[in-house]
Formats: C-alpha cells, sequence, structure tokens
C-alpha cells in the first residue's frame, strides 16, 4: 500500500510566512522635494501673506487710528532696529532658554508623578483630582504667590512654569496610560517586567502617544506661563525677555513693538512644536505603522 506525503511543502511555508510579513509590514515613502514644497511649504507661506495683505489693506483704508494698528513696515523697523542694537538675540534666549529649563524640570517632576498616580490607586484618588483642577487654573494665578514666595528672580519664573506644566505632564501620561491594553500589561508580568522594569520596558512604551501629546500640552503651559510672569513680573535683574518687551510696549504706548513681541512670541511656540514635538510624533506614528509618507 502507497503511503501518502501529507507534509507541508518548505517553499509553500516560505512563501505563506514571506505573504503575511508582507501584511504587516508598511512601506514609508518619502514624498519628493517637489511635493514637499507645495503640500508643506506654501500653504503657510500663502497663508502668511494673505494676511500681511489683509493687514496693509487695513491700514492703507485707514480703518483705525495709526497708534492703534501700525503697518507691517513699522513692526518691520522695530524688528531691525532691535537686531541693530543687538538685543533681539538676547531677548529670544532669555525667554527660551527659562522656558527649555522649565520644561525640562516639569519633565523630571511630572513623567513620575504621572507614573505613580496612574499605578497606585490610592495616590490617584488622592491627588488625581488635584492635578486636574491645577491643569485647569490660569497660569498667572500662580505669579503673584510666586514673588511673594522667591522674591523678583529666575527661581521665581520656574516656580510658575512648574505649576502650569506638571499637571498637563502627568496627566498625559496618566491618560495615556490608562489606554494600554490590559493584556499587555499581563503579558510583561508573565515575563518577568514588574516593577520599575515593568514601567520602563511595557508601560512607557505603550502609554507614548498619550505622554507625548500631554508633553506637548506641558510645553505650550511652560511657554505662556512663563509669558504671564515675565509680563507681571518686572526688574532689571530677570532681565529683559518677550513678557517684558510686551510689557514695555504697551508701558510705552509703542503700538509696533506690541505687535513685534506678539509675532515673536507666536514664532517661538511654532518653531519648537515644528523641530521638536512633530518629528517625535513622526517617528511614534512610523514605529507603530501608522506613517506610509516621511
Amino acid at each position: 500500500m502507497a503511503s501518502t506525503d501529507i507534509s507541508p511543502n518548505t517553499d509553500d511555508l516560505a512563501g505563506l510566512e514571506a505573504g503575511l510579513d508582507a501584511l504587516d509590514t508598511v512601506n514609508v515613502s518619502r514624498l519628493p522635494v517637489r511635493q514637499v514644497l507645495v503640500k508643506k511649504v506654501l500653504p503657510p507661506v500663502v497663508a502668511v501673506v494673505l494676511v500681511l495683505v489683509v493687514w496693509q489693506l487695513l491700514v492703507t483704508l485707514k480703518v483705525t487710528d495709526d497708534y492703534k494698528l501700525p503697518a507691517p513696515s513699522a513692526v518691520w523697523d522695530s524688528l531691525t532696529t532691535m537686531w541693530r542694537e543687538g538685543t533681539l538675540l538676547q531677548v529670544l534666549w532669555t525667554s527660551i532658554s527659562r522656558a527649555l529649563f522649565g520644561f525640562l524640570l516639569a519633565l523630571a517632576i511630572g513623567t513620575p508623578l504621572g507614573l505613580l498616580v496612574s499605578r497606585v490607586k490610592f495616590v490617584r484618588a488622592a491627588i488625581g483630582p488635584v492635578l486636574a483642577g491645577l491643569q485647569s487654573l490660569p497660569s498667572v494665578a500662580w505669579v503673584a504667590p510666586a514673588v511673594l514666595w522667591l522674591g523678583l528672580n529666575d527661581s521665581m519664573m520656574y516656580a510658575v512654569i512648574l505649576l502650569g506644566a506638571v499637571p498637563s505632564i502627568a496627566n498625559g501620561l496618566v491618560a495615556g496610560v490608562d489606554q494600554v491594553p490590559p493584556l499587555f500589561l499581563r503579558a510583561g508580568q508573565t515575563l518577568g517586567a514588574t516593577g520599575l522594569k515593568g514601567a520602563w520596558h511595557i508601560v512607557m512604551p505603550a502609554a507614548l502617544p498619550g505622554y507625548l501629546a500631554g508633553l506637548k500640552q506641558g510645553w505650550a503651559f511652560s511657554w505662556r506661563s512663563l509669558m504671564a510672569a515675565e509680563i507681571i513680573a518686572s526688574s532689571p535683574d530677570l532681565g529683559l525677555g518677550l513678557g517684558q518687551l510686551l510689557e514695555n510696549g504697551r508701558n510705552n504706548i509703542d503700538m509696533a513693538g506690541i505687535f513685534l513681541a506678539i509675532i515673536l512670541i507666536l514664532i517661538v511656540g511654532i518653531a519648537i512644536d515644528l523641530l521638536i514635538f512633530s518629528p517625535l510624533e513622526r517617528a511614534v506614528l512610523r514605529r507603530r505603522g501608522l506613517l506610509t509618507k516621511a
């Protein structure tokens, strides 16, 4: 009696595995330079040009007094004057360095705090509502007590930044951890990833999207808190930052200087997002197979 060979063919298995791998693989294709310019660079440039055109049109039609709405050329003159005097980069660096250092401090405090709140039920019940309340509290409210506690110095600035940014970072991480599938945690425990090891290898990578959203919001609160502190707290020892530049424009009734300060504050916020947070988001999406075009 002839025997029937029912063992699978090696070539068929290899082909099947290759097909399954192909289904799981997301090919990331890079856009040509021309498409990048058209899709990513051109739209914001057109938007800026339209804003300038409408702005100049309002000035030309004299919709309001000149001291209320300066011409774009007047703002440009203020910018060039600061550049010639060598104060522009100094003002930018004063605010940016404070914001970045304060944000890093908030990151170092908010991350372990968020992990603690998300993983320990008692801590979550005790301070979870407090963190949510602090996140909704306007940052400007902390300036007055910070000045009385610490005086007019950089420590006061960093305290205001921390009180504004830490709750956002912690709450973002808590939200990210809450979205981690329980199966991931059980699998990690089965493999021995418990405690700090489980938090580092299982919880943090799985909660990364929510955590990254919390970081973006934490930076926004850091920048807003710093501007509020610089506008309200004035002292020669603090140096000249963007917030103080804005306040000086108000005191001197210099609307061109006020518009320049607002534009610079906006540019710094956009630049930090484009240079730091947007690349991080793309990297996370690419690693998770959610980004098909770079």
